[in-house]
């Protein structure tokens, strides 16, 4: 396997696990500790979370499968600082009441952290038509 798609794919289990746990975190702590919309909120960050290690995974398969691409390695970077901006900021925002200081800051990063989504995807399209023989 290519050492670029062996990182990826590790990077991927990493990310799923976190999300796993903050996941179970979610589910069986935070709901006893925060309102229900702030639950609601820190439950999109960790569904976007497993979206993009998904497509993590996927890329890890495409990245031992194609040529190395510089489309490719921007698609994993973009959709990690997307995880890191959309959900990271999603998850503190979720429990800035259990927080004994302000987070109002991290509310610009949630739609950055969006853009680096949609910008990952557009690479990801990039590198697709790149590959069309």
């Amino acid at each position: 396997m290519k050492k670029s798609a062996v990182q990826t794919l590790q990077l991927a289990a990493l990310l799923g696990g976190i999300a796993v746990v903050f996941g179970a975190l979610g589910a069986h702590q935070l709901k006893k500790m925060v309102a229900l919309p702030d639950l609601a909120i820190f439950e999109k960050g960790v569904q976007y979370q497993f979206y993009h290690v998904f497509a993590l995974g996927l890329l890890a398969f495409l990245q031992n499968k194609l040529p190395a691409s510089s489309a490719l390695s921007w698609t994993k970077w973009l959709w990690v600082a997307g995880i890191a901006g959309f959900s990271g900021s999603l998850y503190l925002l979720s429990v800035r009441s259990l927080l004994p200081f302000s987070v109002a800051w991290v509310g610009p990063i949630t739609p950055l952290g969006g853009l680096c989504f949609i910008a990952g995807w557009v690479m990801f399209a990039r590198s697709a038509k790149a590959n069309v023989s």
